[in-house]
């Protein structure tokens, strides 16, 4: 059973996908996504597109429960989940592939974008990935998720209005202006190239938690030209490559691309194409937990000073960068 059930305290819905708890235990020394698997090709793959064998939501309505009234809502759900093997190695990890690989890596993100958007049904795609077992991972082999939503989920939508709120009262893309604030301040800034900057917000609520912002103002990977697409490789290179030298081994993060909507209103003139990391750490082996007062009344508290986080990663930059591992 799938369906979407209203949280009226949050004007929030919810997923509640129960055919989730079906899904097996792999055997050891097995992955799906390697070679000679049977799920992929044999002969091994660049990048690959895989269809998620448990999804959450799939490309016809599901049927509902029974258990919806005038109170109790619930609608079906819409969407499509999907798996993106980032190389057949199962060992090998983001920073260690070359730009060249990155790039087929944005190129196919993009036209899975460019797909689940011609499905009128769907209103938001979401590229994200979960690395490392802090984050919840339980296959290493390196691969990210694409989900498609048939409704706005709430953060994106939360997001959304507040840029369409600050476009209409001064006339500017809120995304634009936070990025030229911090390229000002300076001192949370990571690193730049020619079309994209990262750099630790100043409200961050994680610590080492970094936004990777397109410089020019873009709503979507379908509107890179082939340069900002051959900048966004590299500098999802240099930060995962980073992450790792800042204790010197592998890294877990939250990665999320944030773009407009598809399907609905027209976002591009307010809302602005960025990646957010959201590390699980604090510190070397100190894990950062989302405890009662993040969870229970959404009230963040940074531990650390963004600033200080900030300098810690640009001395792991400098360390990654002596590593000569950039191309």
């Amino acid at each position: 059973m799938s369906e979407l059930r209203f949280n009226p305290m949050l004007n929030d819905w919810i997923m509640v996908a129960s055919n989730r708890q079906q899904r097996p235990a792999m055997p050891k020394g097995w992955c799906p996504f390697c070679p000679g698997s049977g799920n992929v090709p044999d002969e091994g793959y660049d990048v690959f597109k895989y269809d998620n064998d448990f999804p959450v939501m799939t490309q016809e309505f599901s049927q509902l429960s029974g258990q919806s009234d005038d109170f109790f809502k619930a609608k079906p759900m819409y969407g499509k989940c999907e798996v993106i093997l980032y190389h057949p190695n199962h060992t090998i990890t983001l920073p260690e592939l070359p730009r060249a690989h990155i790039r087929k890596l944005v190129d196919l993100w993009t036209s899975r974008f460019e797909e689940l958007a011609s499905d009128k049904e769907i209103k938001y795609i979401l590229i994200f990935e979960n690395r490392g077992a802090e984050a919840g991972v339980t296959m290493p082999h390196p691969h990210g998720q694409l989900y498609a939503f048939n409704w706005l989920p709430k953060n994106i939508e939360t997001e959304i209005a507040n840029s369409k709120l600050h476009y209409q009262q001064t006339g500017r893309c809120l995304t634009c202006e936070l990025l030229a604030k911090e390229q000002e301040a300076g001192d949370r800034m990571i690193m730049e190239n020619d079309h994209f900057a990262v750099y630790i917000p100043f409200y961050t609520a994680y610590p080492y938690g970094t936004y990777v912002t397109a410089k020019e103002h873009v709503g979507c990977l379908p509107d890179f030209s082939s340069e900002q697409k051959d900048a966004l490789a590299d500098i999802l290179k240099r930060i995962t490559g980073t992450y790792d030298s800042l204790f010197n081994k592998l890294f877990p993060y939250m990665m999320v691309m944030h773009q407009v909507p598809v399907n609905t209103e027209d976002a591009g003139d307010y809302y602005h194409f960025h990646i957010e990391f959201y590390p699980p750490l604090r510190a070397d082996g100190v894990q950062y937990f989302r405890a009662s007062c993040e969870t229970g009344a959404g009230a963040y508290c940074n531990a650390t000073q963004p600033e200080e986080k900030a300098q810690d990663l640009r001395d792991a930059y400098e360390s990654f960068l002596a590593k000569g591992e950039v191309e």
